[in-house]
């Protein structure tokens, strides 16, 4: 697996984006695999919801790329993997944070014939935590291909100014628009890079990096685990809310409960501690 050295932060901070091959195990990825038919079944190994889940079978179109996020807290196959120390060492050490703790998991499955994604900042969607940022660890279980419909970054865009959310983000008509106008507003360059690579490599990414993915034209689904990671160091925003994840945030008390956003890794060897029972 690639080591963390002074060349991969380098390059992390000129491109927004580091490669890191076998990133996960055969075992990983193959255990994995199995448990996104019965998430998306909604047989939930822990008996609790994720805390969203935008595909269901029956109910929404058979082209769109499935999701749920927080898949963690339904399944611990899943959990084993983005709460790792690995992602949390990672994340933190190329964010220059002392540790770094879960923010949210997304559980991505795009199958044959699924439409795009549209491109974003994750960071857009973080307004919610002070200090504000994700640094994001995407790990694929399937060999990638641009026509696959991989993820794609747009290279030194995490240089840009931050933009509030914008464009549809499921199946848009023009997945690429969106970044196109964040383009002409920052005066930046469109430097587009697909991410084609084997079944457990991992892409780390910037909170500002646009990304987003095409159409999958080919013949075999390409599925992901997310971790978007946190500072250790976060709290609660006083009065931003997110509508989803601020539902964790007890009265009268902006730390974050490490029940609901689990310290992954930090400096001084903290983990917490009941990451060691997954």
């Amino acid at each position: 697996m690639t080591s963390i050295d002074p060349q991969l932060i380098e390059t992390f901070r000129r491109d927004g984006f580091v490669i890191l091959r076998n990133f996960l195990s055969a075992e990983e990825i193959e255990t994995a695999r199995t448990r996104f038919e019965p998430l998306f079944q909604g047989k939930f190994e822990t008996g609790l919801y994720p805390d969203e889940w935008n595909w269901i079978e029956g109910r929404d179109p058979a082209d769109r790329t499935r999701q749920i996020c927080n898949g963690w807290r339904s399944d611990n196959t899943i959990a084993r993997i983005v709460l790792s120390r690995k992602v949390g060492e990672f994340c933190a050490r190329l964010a220059g944070w002392d540790g770094a703790r879960m923010g949210q998991d997304n559980v991505l499955w795009k199958p044959p014939g699924a439409k795009s994604l549209g491109f974003h900042q994750d960071d857009s969607y973080c307004h919610w935590v002070v200090p504000a940022g994700y640094v994001t660890c995407w790990m694929t279980l399937d060999d990638t291909s641009a026509a696959g419909g991989t993820i794609e970054y747009a290279r030194g865009s995490h240089l840009w100014p931050l933009s509030k959310p914008k464009g549809k983000f499921h199946a848009p008509d023009d997945y690429r628009a969106t970044l196109r106008d964040a383009a002409a507003e920052a005066g930046g360059a469109v430097d587009i890079v697909p991410i084609e690579v084997k079944a457990g490599d991992a892409v780390i990414h910037h909170g500002h990096t646009w990304h987003g993915s095409g159409s999958n034209s080919a013949a075999v689904p390409r599925r992901s685990l997310v971790s978007h990671c946190i500072s250790a160091a976060c709290r609660f925003h006083e009065t931003e809310v997110s509508y989803i994840y601020s539902r964790y945030r007890r009265q009268g008390d902006l730390a974050m409960d490490e029940s609901f956003f689990p310290i992954l890794w930090r400096a001084d060897g903290y983990r917490s501690a009941w990451l060691n029972g997954l």
